[in-house]
């Protein structure tokens, strides 16, 4: 199995071959971003404080996104690349070690939740209901944060291994199990927010537990023991490769926090807009980061191999068709702004609000997803650095230090969401230029 997988990277056509990598990741990641948009919908019905609280939380939520999906991007990445290189006893210590690290992860985070909910949302708002709802809301995250970590490592094990549609079947059961919860625990059994978060976390684990069973009957490439879950000298490998995603979502929590709290100088309101947008962004970079999951051991492999046609046949193939869709999902945005929000059960002030802002953040889609696919590229080629640079770039200094710059400059909140299509232009042009040093010196 494990020289089928090597052939299929090697030798499949690269059309055939990105979409039966990718479109099974891009199909999971719609059903895994479509549950959180329909999560955000049945808190809204509760109230829009409900819905500013949930958003608050986002910044935490998105740290344990990002501890999981760093060390699953380093996993994916590395895995292939030794068995392109006939180094299996490589790529098996790499998935050692990453399920050492989630643990370790998983021991950290369960503490916090004890301790860590009440002053962060203390510090952002006295409105009572939102520190009410926010806490308990966040709290059940945090102290059931194993489905996150693991998860993200047994999919990206079923991937790296040629394993696609399997890791997307895990995701999908997941994601349709947090889509029945939610009502039946919300609203049937009435915990309200609590049980917004509890259908959040049971869903992730399933989504884990069904994915370590694929690999343990499926999956011939990675033999998963207890005894190979410890650090195996592959820790600093799995950061290396993996760090600058782990900053990308990382960065993305401390600028949703900071502009939070630009934000809430004009209202609540506004938060649960931006919750919004983010959500919805989310769920447009699907396809980007679907792309990206089948796109990342296809370089590996290839690379390795000395096949750098191939590298720079995916990469361009890629960013084709990201363009196209993200072209067509910008023009959707701008065409229906007040339907898209009706489904947040928007009240008058939030339709205000938000229909300016979703008509000027959507005209960042095309540029995003392109920044995205070229800084990929560039962590999976061994270009670390360059993608680091533009991840802390885009997802923090210039969107944030835009939001306030904005704010100091006019004091009015439709002039602030500008600096959302603004931060993907500026970061794109740089990315673009970082990308064409590195093919020229990999002799594209």
């Amino acid at each position: 199995m494990q020289q089928d997988t090597q052939n299929k990277l090697g030798s499949m056509p690269m059309g055939r071959l990105l979409v039966s990598m990718s479109l099974p990741m891009m199909v999971s990641f719609f059903i895994q971003a479509l549950y959180n948009i329909v999560d955000s919908m049945f808190v809204a019905l509760i109230s829009e404080n409900a819905l500013s609280a949930v958003s608050l939380s986002f910044p935490v939520s998105q740290v344990l996104v990002a501890l999981g999906v760093g060390t699953g991007v380093g996993t994916n990445a590395l895995i292939p690349r030794f068995m392109g290189r006939g180094e299996g006893d490589k790529a098996g210590r790499v998935a050692g070690s990453a399920l050492f690290l989630c643990v370790m992860y998983t021991l950290v985070v369960v503490v916090l939740g004890f301790v860590f909910p009440e002053p962060f949302y203390a510090m952002q708002t006295s409105e009572e209901e939102i520190v009410r709802d926010g806490v308990a809301y966040l709290r059940v995250l945090l102290l059931v944060p194993c489905g996150v970590f693991f998860g993200q490592i047994f999919e990206k094990l079923l991937i790296s291994s040629g394993y696609s549609l399997l890791a997307m079947a895990s995701q999908a059961t997941g994601a349709v199990c947090n889509l029945i919860l939610d009502p039946v625990l919300m609203f049937g059994c009435g915990m309200g927010i609590t049980g917004a978060a509890l259908a959040t976390v049971i869903g992730q684990v399933l989504a884990a537990e069904v994915a370590l069973v694929l690999n343990l009957k499926k999956n011939k490439a990675i033999h998963l023991r207890l005894s190979l879950i410890k650090p195996n000298g592959m820790v600093g490998a799995i950061y290396k490769v993996g760090f600058p995603s782990m900053i990308t979502i990382g960065l993305s929590s401390a600028m949703s926090f900071c502009v939070n709290q630009i934000l809430l100088l004009y209202s609540t309101t506004a938060t649960a807009v931006f919750g919004v947008w983010m959500k919805l962004q989310n769920f447009c970079f699907m396809p980007v980061f679907g792309m990206n999951n089948g796109m990342v051991p296809i370089l590996a492999y290839n690379q390795g191999s000395g096949r750098i046609d191939r590298v720079k046949e995916a990469i361009g193939l890629a960013l084709r068709s990201i363009l196209c869709l993200m072209l067509v999902l910008c023009v959707v945005f701008e065409l229906i702004p007040s339907l898209v929000l009706a489904m947040f059960s928007a009240s008058e002030m939030m339709m205000g609000i938000g229909v300016p802002a979703l008509r000027f953040c959507c005209l960042s889609l095309p540029f995003g997803g392109l920044c995205v696919i070229l800084a990929s590229a560039m962590q999976a080629l061994g270009y670390s650095r360059y993608t680091l640079l533009i991840n802390v770039l885009r997802q923090f200094v210039v969107m944030a230090g835009l939001f306030f710059l904005l704010h100091v400059l006019f004091h009015s909140l439709t002039l602030l969401w500008p600096a959302v299509p603004l931060t993907e232009l500026v970061v794109f042009c740089l990315a673009l230029r970082l990308y064409r040093n590195m093919a020229a010196k990999l002799g594209f």
